[in-house]
C-alpha cells in the first residue's frame, strides 16, 4: 500500500491525532495512520487517493499544507 506523508495544521493533542486517523480510517479502514503531533506530521499507509484524504482530514477540521510528497 503507498504511503502518503502530509503536513497538518491545528493538532495540537492526542484528541487531534485520534480525530485525524479516525478521518482516514473511515475512509479506508486497514488504513494505517501514525501521527507526529510535534512536526505537525502525518503519515498513512493507505489505499486511498492523497485528494480523498486530504477531504478527509480538512472534513474533521484540520488544514493539509501542499508540498509533502507521498
Amino acid at each position: 500500500m503507498p504511503v502518503l506523508e502530509m503536513k497538518v495544521t491545528g493538532m495540537t493533542c492526542r484528541h487531534c491525532a485520534q480525530t485525524v486517523t479516525k478521518a482516514i480510517q473511515a475512509r479506508d479502514a486497514h488504513a494505517r495512520v501514525r501521527v507526529d503531533l510535534a512536526g505537525g506530521l502525518v503519515s498513512a499507509e493507505t489505499a486511498l487517493q492523497r485528494a480523498s484524504a486530504i477531504q478527509a482530514i480538512e472534513a474533521a477540521g484540520y488544514k493539509v499544507l501542499s508540498g509533502v510528497r507521498d
